[in-house]
């Protein structure tokens, strides 16, 4: 598996916006335990895809979000 990038802009602010509102429900308590710690990991994980351009689901997949550019 080639690490080409294969998240596209849009994907990235979605997986952001995601992150942010997960980290929120968790900081304000909203949510606790074992739930915060699954959400708390998959926030993590959106933010490192979305930073990295790269999802590793998305490669086994063969999916890409990426725009191709016109010829």
């Amino acid at each position: 598996m080639s690490m080409k990038k294969n998240v596209g802009n849009l994907d990235k602010a979605i997986r952001i916006i995601i992150a942010i509102i997960l980290g929120i429900l968790i900081f304000t308590g909203k949510v606790s335990g074992t739930l915060a710690w699954i959400l708390g990991i998959i926030s993590v994980v959106l933010l490192i895809t979305s930073i990295i351009g790269w999802c590793s689901l998305y490669a086994l997949l063969g999916l890409s979000t990426i725009k191709k550019e016109a010829k």
